[in-house]
């Protein structure tokens, strides 16, 4: 099957290279644009959608680690492949240090091309589901951790950051696809003290099973077809850094065995080697798959999953967090005011309901996407129920607004203005959104109160909130006239 609409842009001053690397990509079925340079492979990528950049290291006017870095400004996901020659392959190391995918060395053999753009395309689309966005691009003002938030689970995972942020400790993280596995991996690094050092990503399910040994450990030339040269393992690149392997469950079984003695002994050998190589790695794992589960039915080694969860972190769903949803679509609403050049100031209550309401089977990614489009559609200064997708409209709600909770009840402090952009949400908005927090908590217990012919014990149990608590929600609304019906 054909890799139908992926891009990939090839940069390099060289003609004849330029002409060879597209025609072997546009056989294998990609669309394929092509750059001198950097500069005009910059305005390429500003232009299309690029999936995939592949770039020469040394170029006139701008070079591919200045292209590496404000590729990143442009797309953080997307993924860059080196062109190096033999006397630049220290480079090209640095290069995946700083963030490159990978790196070819010329000459080019057909099968090494083929496979690392399969592997990168891959790594690509299976980020695109995940709620991660880089450390730096999240508000640090009003935000722990560059995470959003102030519900009871987040405020649990503070806790937990900061006392694990700062170790060497190995760490398992666990949850649902887009809850932000690799946002806190990414905080767990930047607030340890390798900050300065490597933060090497490795998706696992990306990998091929034969390629997972030299992915993970290296090779040295002649191990395999198409090794015509040695090259460092992402142990050896993470090494004084943080290595984080997503998606841990994908590794083979016959690979777990090398894994663990890696994580035990700090040691390894590239495939094909006999020196052994030592390591100093702090590791972070990552997984939505239920890996006691796994080993169970004999998918997961017992011994290597007991070396992972040393400290297990656990990512609530955004079902599980709905309190927070105002905080995440304020700075949504933020970010995307300034990309499409809007200027919405407000929520109006029955949107903001849905919102809350809505079960988000896509966690927060899901969430930003949805904030967008409406952002996008949105014509007036506030955003309407009309404007979000109809499959959020129309969805049936959570059982019960799980946000409801008496700590969601409670005055929830909103974030300050994106240290991202400069024209978060105002002053205006904050207010605004606060209002509307009013009067969904006022139409909630309306409602629930008429369900349950006045009954404020039988209206409690339906929040899910103490009967103290609802009544003191109930004063401050001026709401007591519509209950103290029945039991009391």
């Amino acid at each position: 099957m054909l890799p139908e609409h992926k891009q990939i842009l090839v940069v390099d001053d060289e003609p004849n290279l330029r002409r060879v690397l597209s025609a072997q990509l546009e056989r294998d079925g990609y669309e394929v644009h092509t750059a001198e340079d950097g500069e005009q492979a910059l305005g390429i990528l500003k232009e299309h959608h690029i999936d995939l950049v592949i770039t020469d290291l040394r170029m006139p006017r701008l070079d591919g680690m200045e292209l590496l870095r404000r590729a990143q400004k442009i797309d953080a996901e997307l993924p860059v492949v080196m062109i190096t020659a033999h006397g630049t392959v220290d480079n090209a190391v640095e290069a995946l240090k700083t963030g490159a995918f990978d790196y070819l060395t010329k000459p080019f053999d057909q099968v090494e091309v083929r496979t690392i753009v399969a592997k990168a395309l891959r790594t690509r689309d299976l980020s695109a589901t995940e709620a991660s966005r880089p450390f730096h691009e999240i508000p640090t003002e009003g935000a722990r951790y560059g995470i959003i938030g102030q519900s009871p689970s987040i405020l649990e995972l503070y806790a937990v950051l900061d006392r694990v942020a700062d170790t060497p400790t190995t760490v398992l993280i666990t949850g649902e696809s887009g809850t932000g596995k690799e946002l806190v991996a990414r905080a767990l690094h930047e607030s340890s003290s390798r900050h300065d050092k490597s933060f090497i990503k490795v998706n696992c399910a990306a990998i091929p099973k034969d390629l997972m040994e030299s992915e993970l450990f290296g090779y040295e030339r002649g191990a395999f077809t198409g090794a015509v040269g040695s090259k460092p393992g992402r142990f050896e690149l993470a090494s004084g850094g943080t290595l984080f392997l997503d998606e841990i469950g994908s590794i083979p079984v016959e690979m777990q065995v090398k894994l663990l003695r890696a994580l035990q002994e700090s040691e390894f050998e590239r495939v094909g080697g006999v020196r052994t190589i030592r390591v100093d790695v702090r590791l972070i794992a990552a997984t939505n798959s239920d890996l006691k589960k796994e080993i169970a039915q004999g998918g997961f080694r017992e011994d290597l999953y007991y070396r992972l969860n040393v400290v297990p972190i656990r990512l609530p769903s955004l079902r599980e967090r709905a309190s927070d949803i105002p905080l995440l679509v304020m700075h949504f609403i933020g970010k995307f005011n300034t990309r499409l050049k809007k200027d919405i100031d407000g929520v109006e209550p029955a949107a903001l309901a849905r919102l809350m309401t809505y079960p988000w089977p896509g966690n927060i990614r899901e969430l930003e996407n949805v904030v967008e489009r409406a952002v996008l559609f949105c014509d007036g200064d506030e955003l309407h129920l009309s404007d979000l997708p109809a499959e959020v409209r129309g969805a049936a709600p959570i059982v019960t607004p799980i946000g409801f909770a008496e700590s969601a009840l409670s005055s929830t402090p909103l974030p300050p203005p994106s240290a991202e952009t400069n024209s978060a949400p105002s002053d205006g908005l904050k207010e605004q959104v606060k209002a509307a927090m009013s009067r969904l908590e006022r139409e909630l217990i309306v409602r629930a109160l008429e369900q349950t012919n006045g009954n404020v014990t039988h209206a409690a149990r339906l929040l899910k909130i103490s009967r103290k608590g609802l009544q003191l929600k109930m004063k401050e609304l001026g709401l007591r006239e519509q209950g103290d019906r029945g039991e009391v």
